[in-house]
């Protein structure tokens, strides 16, 4: 069995299709069921159970000996969410619990960390162990995954192979659900449908022209494509990163996305909201030499032909992955 949790999710269910399309169908999908406007994420995906996110623990520990690999993708992701409270419940302290499941039981563990742990980035994008105590996240969610990454790398028990993966800006079809926190280019696509315009926020930072802002865009089924690799290769443990390795202006993803609609960009630009913008990210791009000297050596999708693909084929109909 393989087990994925936030399965119900963006990134968890474009996972369980693409275990699906590698032949895995034996999965135990986990997350909290109950929000059913995650539920089309899941039709026509193979899968053997779900289980509820409360119970999995339980769950674990009773049927372990038949568990090959946990993708740990659930999470609370909403930047916007301030009460330290819920991410100290779903992102550090059940991560926990099944960091010590799985170096108890030897599962191997591939979490989701996030590119949010790097802050304002004034230490750099390495994902260098060394790093991580000095990193100063912007928000509470950004918070919670490093406490945790910080965590785990004071453990003396660990899984016997476990990756941290620290996902920058994740971009694809299933995010549907997400609201103000699917991705920009989301967002464009369905500006575009409903004005003929782009609204990209202007520069506040002089070395930084409007629209210039730069960002680690990466499609989702390269994350899936590295995840797949991770649970074959199982060549060294730590943290991740998870971008490209390029960095990628706004105005090129809302350009893309023009572009794949066959039509002229008319791309609009409006201040950014005063309660963000000290804490405005205006570069991030993903160290990713580690992972290359892992062995992973397949090309990322560039943001031309990752916007098109999300656009052509997904978003135009809202068909799903």
């Amino acid at each position: 069995m393989i087990v994925v949790t936030g399965a119900a999710g963006f990134i968890g269910s474009c996972l369980v299709s693409g275990l699906n399309a590698k032949g895995y169908e034996d999965l135990i999908l986990v997350d909290d069921f109950s929000r059913t406007e995650k539920a089309p994420n899941l039709e026509g995906k193979v899968f053997s159970q779900k289980v509820d996110r409360e119970e999995f623990a339980e769950w674990l520990d009773t049927n372990h000996k038949m568990v090959y690999f946990i993708f740990h993708i659930g999470a609370r992701t909403d930047t916007t969410e301030f009460d330290t409270a819920i991410f100290d419940k779903l992102n550090l302290n059940y991560t926990k619990k099944m960091w010590q499941q799985c170096a108890e039981y030897a599962i191997p563990l591939v979490y989701a960390s996030s590119g949010a742990t790097y802050g304002l980035g004034e230490h750099g994008y390495s994902d260098s162990h060394e790093l991580v105590e000095k990193l100063k996240p912007l928000n509470p969610y950004g918070d919670s995954k490093n406490d945790f990454d910080k965590w785990a790398l004071k453990q003396e028990d660990a899984p016997y192979f476990w990756a941290g993966l620290k996902f920058f800006n994740v971009y694809g079809p299933n995010e549907y659900h997400k609201g103000r926190m699917a991705s920009v280019i989301f967002h464009a696509y369905n500006q575009i449908q409903e004005k003929g315009f782009v609204k990209l926020f202007r520069s506040h930072n002089p070395e930084y022209k409007d629209g210039e802002q730069l960002r680690d865009f990466i499609y989702v089924q390269d994350v899936v494509s590295v995840c797949l690799y991770l649970m074959k290769n199982k060549n060294q443990s730590g943290l991740f990163n998870l971008g490209t390795g390029k960095a990628r202006a706004f105005l090129d993803l809302a350009k893309a996305t023009f572009h794949a609609l066959n039509l002229e960009p008319k791309i609009e630009f409006i201040d950014t909201p005063e309660d963000i913008r000290d804490k405005y990210q205006y570069y991030t791009q993903a160290e990713m030499g580690k992972l290359i000297s892992n062995g992973y050596d397949k090309p990322f999708t560039s943001l031309e032909e990752g916007v098109k693909d999300y656009v052509q084929n997904y978003l135009v109909g809202k068909r799903y992955y």
